[in-house]
């Protein structure tokens, strides 16, 4: 498994607001996917997506990102062919906000992994509402793990043993949750640290979510890593 993380460069039109962010880039990543109908298929599709953006950077402290200037957004997956079509057609993306300019892709390196911690909310979509009002902490740390073995177990045709400890601590680095416009809806969630644990499938899974984000809604700009080496 390889992790690709392509920094784009993009030139504003228009001021965007840090609460509109994830949507404005996902709006940039939509339009370029719809292009073409096998990935537009994809897109529509209801599968795992396989890869997980950042907001823009440099990160503006007056929560306004602000016309005529220049942004990088990261963006990664471990889906080598859906990295060559970005590279092809998203440098040549604009929508009424911005335009895409420049774009360098490398690969990040598959070292032991100290831990990781999220740049963007972690989503995990319960019935009823916000984790926290509904489900206990087990819950929640039972149902992050799962979600990565699933999309592990997708992408590689193969079913992991399940039995061995992901991280040997979670800390929660909001003191309330996180508003994340979605469709109309907003959703909540929290940016967490996670020590890993040393073990090969925790470094795996800890590796794969660099791509893919943690939680859910990663193709939306949720739950993007941020990560330290040991």
């Amino acid at each position: 498994m390889v992790v690709y993380e392509m920094k784009l460069k993009v030139f504003f039109l228009k001021d965007i607001p840090v609460h509109s962010v994830q949507e404005k880039i996902s709006a940039l990543i939509d339009k370029t996917l719809v292009q073409n109908e096998k990935m537009a298929a994809f897109h529509n599709g209801t599968g795992y997506k396989n890869y997980s953006f950042s907001g823009f950077y440099p990160v503006e402290p007056q929560r306004v990102y602000r016309q005529d200037k220049i942004y990088t957004i990261q963006i990664r997956t471990i889906d080598e062919n859906l990295m060559n079509y970005f590279q092809e057609h998203l440098i040549n993306a604009y929508t009424e906000e911005m335009k895409s300019l420049t774009m360098t892709v490398t690969r990040i390196k598959k070292i032991p992994i100290g831990r990781i911690y999220t740049l963007t909310p972690v989503i995990q979509k319960f019935d009823g509402g916000y984790w926290k009002e509904i489900v206990t902490l087990d819950a929640f740390e039972r149902r992050l793990k799962e979600n990565l073995i699933k999309k592990y177990n997708h992408y590689t045709g193969k079913k992991c043993d399940e039995d061995f400890d992901f991280y040997t601590h979670l800390q929660f680095d909001n003191k309330g949750p996180i508003s994340c416009p979605y469709k109309g809806i907003t959703l909540l969630g929290d940016k967490i640290t996670l020590q890993l644990a040393q073990n090969p499938m925790a470094q795996e899974l800890a590796y794969m979510a660099l791509g893919c984000g943690l939680g859910e809604n990663n193709a939306r700009g949720n739950g993007f890593c941020g990560y330290k080496y040991l």
